[in-house]
Parts: structure tokens; C-alpha cells; sequence
């Protein structure tokens, strides 16, 4: 059977009709195999972890002292028994625990977080006003911290033990020991307050109304310190597992064999080494994610940004329950199914992982 060419003359990858339906056949056994183990995951892991999550979030914060009746009562001056037990009853608060415990994983199951006082709108609606500018800072900082710490991981592991691998070594560590808050403070103090070349805080500058280019750059002009912050911390884990990653692949024997066939070294780094060595780091992303997550919130808060987290701790001060409640699940959700994607990608590159 004559078999189609490119322009070339060359046929295709796909143009022998039994290397095409082996392809095909062997993309539908993985694909099924990735939502198999996406179905087990779901039900084993993430339902189970989501229900522990909502219980011990709940029980942790009404172990804490006072109630949302409490400050309501106490910012309108009331003391009238009648109007507390009112207030009382209709948030529920006169039911034991274990009652309000059942109905509250009952109205979450039914996708529902409650209605927050304090903001005036369901909790739902809330967290989405907050969450875009949360997950903005998170990218960003996962940006910054991968593009360094890949790039000074590569650096590193090309002379080990020499004077460069030293030298960002000691900065890695001084970076993982500095908490990204004082981190924060540090960029603060320097760029804005002696340099003047960068705002002290806040995602956008007021009163701007203008094109939405100009805004875009305003947008990553406030966000540059933030991201800086959270993801020179993290930064310093990417660079050590990129470093570490890199010299073990470099010893290996398809290593080995490019350099006898005469590829230069940057061509062997960049084309075998590196593709290789961004396994673990994968690996590592996933699992930072929750600390990222919870480094924005503190982030957050020493520059103003209008994220989840001065949301969070407004809520916690006013005893407003129900959005701490659901800014906590909603975060935990995040953390969670991002693992769950890891775990599914990583079945889709090794189908062995399936079995483990």
C-alpha cells in the first residue's frame, strides 16, 4: 500500500494506518486509565479528606471563645435575653454542636458555605470578590520561584562544589531561612520607601482610569514586591531539587552516549539533561502549592493585597464563622484537587504509576 508523504517525500509519523491505530489505541488505554484513577482518587482521597477537613475546621473554630451573636451585640450596645435568644436561633447557635456540626456538612455538601454578616452576601459570593487576586499572587510568586530556582539550579550543578555552586548554595539558604514576610518588609523598606521605584502596597493605584494596557502595567507594577516576597522564599527549594536533579541525570548512560556522539554541552543540558531533571521539581510545585497558598495570605497582609487573606482575618476578628469556615474549605479544595492534577499527570507519563 503506497503510503502519504510530505512535502519532503518523507511520510509522516502517522501515515502507516497500523502505527496510527496502535497510537490511537494505546492514547484511549491511558486516557481511561487516567479517569479510572481519577474516579478511585476522588472517592478514596479527596471526598474522605474534604469531609476531615470541614469537621476539623469546624470544631477548631467554635472551640474558640465568643460568637458571632457576641460581636453583634456587643458593636449595637444589645442586652436585651429576648433579642440574643433570637439572634441565637437564627443562626443556629441554640442547637448542640454535634446538631450544627450535621448541618453544616449537609448545607457544604449541597454546595452551599452560608451567608456571611459582616460582608453582607453569601460566603460563595465573598470569596470569589477576593479569590482572583489570591490566585494572581500565587502564579506570580510560582512563576518567580521556578524561573530561579531552575535557573540557578542549572548554573549550580554545571562546576559541583566549585565556587558558583557554592556561592548560590549559601543565597538558597539564606532565602529559605528568611520568612516571606520579612522578605516583604525588606523589598518594602528598600524599593518603595528609599527608591521610591515601586507603591508601598494595594493591586491597583486610585482613581486610574485609563487604557487597559495602562492598567495591566499598573496591575504588575503592584505586584511585582508581593510576588518577589512569596517566591524568592520558595525559590530556594526549587533551586536545591533542580541542582540535585540535574547532576544525577548527568551521570546517566543516554547522558554519556550524547557526549560520545559529539553534542556540545549545552545542547545535552538543555535538550536531555534538564527535560529529565524537571520531574522531581514537577513534583515538588505540586506539593508546595498549600504552603504557597498560605505564604499569600501572610504576603497579603504586609502589602495591602486585596486576596483571601486580610478577607480571612477580618472574618476571624468579627467572629463572622461562616466565611472562615468557607474561606478554609475553599483553600483546602484548591490545595487538594492541584494534588489530585499531579497525581493524574503523573499517571498520564507513567502508566506503572497507576499500580502504586
Amino acid at each position: 500500500m503506497a503510503q502519504p508523504a510530505t512535502a519532503t517525500g518523507l511520510p509522516t509519523p502517522y501515515s502507516d494506518p497500523l502505527r496510527f491505530e496502535g497510537a490511537a489505541a494505546a492514547a484511549r488505554s491511558r486516557l481511561l486509565l487516567v479517569a479510572r484513577r481519577a474516579v478511585v482518587r476522588l472517592l478514596t482521597h479527596v471526598l474522605p479528606l474534604m469531609l476531615a477537613v470541614t469537621v476539623g475546621a469546624f470544631l477548631l473554630i467554635h472551640s474558640a471563645k465568643g460568637s458571632v451573636v457576641d460581636v453583634m451585640t456587643s458593636e449595637m450596645q444589645l442586652s436585651d435575653p429576648a433579642t440574643i435568644a433570637h439572634l441565637n436561633a437564627v443562626y443556629g447557635l441554640d442547637q448542640p454542636l454535634l446538631v450544627q456540626l450535621l448541618r453544616y456538612i449537609w448545607s457544604v455538601a449541597r454546595l452551599d458555605l452560608g451567608f456571611s454578616y459582616r460582608q453582607g452576601m453569601s460566603v460563595v459570593s465573598a470569596i470569589m470578590l477576593h479569590l482572583p487576586a489570591t490566585l494572581l499572587l500565587m502564579a506570580a510568586a510560582i512563576l518567580v520561584a521556578a524561573s530561579i530556582g531552575i535557573l540557578g539550579g542549572v548554573a549550580a550543578s554545571r562546576r559541583p562544589n566549585g565556587w558558583l555552586d557554592r556561592s548560590i548554595s549559601v543565597a538558597a539558604v539564606m532565602l529559605f531561612a528568611a520568612p516571606s514576610f520579612w522578605l516583604g518588609i525588606l523589598l518594602v523598606v528598600l524599593f518603595s520607601v528609599h527608591l521610591g521605584w515601586t507603591p508601598v502596597g494595594d493591586m491597583r493605584t486610585i482613581g486610574l482610569d485609563d487604557s487597559p494596557l495602562a492598567n495591566l502595567l499598573d496591575l504588575l507594577h503592584h505586584l511585582a514586591l508581593p510576588a518577589l516576597a512569596l517566591g524568592l522564599h520558595k525559590s530556594a527549594i526549587y533551586l536545591r531539587v533542580t541542582r540535585n536533579a540535574m547532576i544525577g541525570t548527568g551521570r546517566a548512560d543516554f547522558v554519556r552516549t550524547a557526549r560520545a556522539k559529539g553534542l556540545t554541552e549545552r545542547a545535552i543540558t538543555f535538550r536531555h539533561v534538564l527535560r529529565n531533571a524537571m520531574i522531581p521539581v514537577v513534583t515538588v510545585i505540586g506539593l508546595q502549592f498549600a504552603t504557597v497558598l498560605s505564604g499569600s495570605i501572610v504576603v497579603e497582609a504586609v502589602f495591602n493585597w486585596p486576596g483571601l487573606g486580610g478577607l480571612l482575618f477580618d472574618s476571624a476578628m468579627a467572629r463572622d464563622y461562616p466565611l472562615v469556615l468557607g474561606i478554609v474549605i475553599i483553600g483546602s479544595t484548591i490545595v487538594i484537587l492541584v494534588n489530585l492534577l499531579v497525581d493524574l499527570v503523573y499517571t498520564w507519563l507513567d502508566p506503572r504509576m497507576a499500580d502504586r
